[in-house]
């Protein structure tokens, strides 16, 4: 879970282009700090730790209404959008039908538990739907799963990008260079996947990966918190920026990102480097 939440918290203070849609800016600064993003990634991630191995989709589908909804209320202010705010406080809450970036930034665990590829998209598809059950959402949690699936068990980003576009049927054609001019503020899948694997696909490194999200700009904490998903699945993450990131969690959230650790390592799902 480190690179979608160092995603998150590096990501925050540039949202709306307020890096300068640069690469060369501090990692850190006062306000980096994490968001719903994080919160939700956490969820997540509870939820699938609870329900691993169960094969029963409704069973899934109420711990991550479960789990989504009591980390949403610990955290209240951590800066969800209008309707999901709505749907946090509902006693029997159902999909809105959204296809927000949110179903992709929130999926990582996904990708980590899962024991097969098609196991990875169900989990993916499950974690969507209870809020994002547009098409595009859904879509957008599936490819980010995969392709996290696909990176820690040692594919190549070439094999990562075939299965994306043959699968999802996203545009990787354009480069980072040619995204960055136009690419502004946007919160769905479609203007938002696309653009999070190329930086990933781009990226040279953790780090890289995730100067070169933050450089596009728009909305970059989540688009950011995507890539990293992915780079850390592919390149590990830097102790130091895990210790970095550690610093910016409470107990309560620090708790569970522990606990997920442990869980992967334990049930062999410790990454393996392309």
């Amino acid at each position: 879970m480190y690179g979608a939440i160092l995603g998150d918290m590096i990501g925050s203070p540039y949202e709306f282009d307020q890096g300068g849609k640069s690469k060369e800016f501090p990692l850190f600064i006062e306000s980096s700090h994490f968001t719903d993003d994080t919160v939700m990634t956490v969820a997540v991630a509870d939820a699938l730790m609870k329900t691993t191995g169960e094969p029963d989709d409704e069973v899934v589908r109420e711990a991550l209404v479960d789990r989504m909804q009591f980390w949403g209320r610990k955290y209240p202010d951590a800066g969800y959008g209008a309707r999901f705010k709505k749907w946090l406080q509902q006693e029997h809450p159902e999909p809105y039908g959204s296809y927000g970036n949110g179903s992709a930034m929130r999926v990582s665990a996904a990708g980590w538990l899962a024991e097969s590829l098609q196991e990875a998209r169900r989990l993916a598809r499950l974690s969507a739907e209870v809020t994002h059950d547009h098409p595009e959402g859904i879509k957008g949690a599936e490819s980010v799963a995969s392709s996290i699936f696909l990176a820690r068990t040692g594919h190549d980003k070439e094999e990562i990008r075939d299965y994306v576009v043959k699968e999802f049927g996203y545009d990787l054609s354009r480069t980072c260079d040619e995204i960055r001019p136009e690419y502004h503020h946007v919160e769905s899948c479609q203007q938002t996947v696309p653009e999070a694997m190329t930086t990933f696909l781009e990226g040279e490194s953790f780090e890289d990966v995730i100067r070169t999200a933050v450089s596009l700009g728009g909305d970059c904490d989540t688009l950011t918190a995507i890539a990293g998903s992915m780079a850390e699945a592919y390149y590990g993450v830097p102790e130091a920026l895990q210790e970095e990131c550690r610093k910016r969690l409470d107990g309560a959230l620090l708790q569970v990102v522990d606990a997920f650790a442990d869980f992967t390592r334990e049930n062999n799902c410790d990454i393996i480097l392309s």
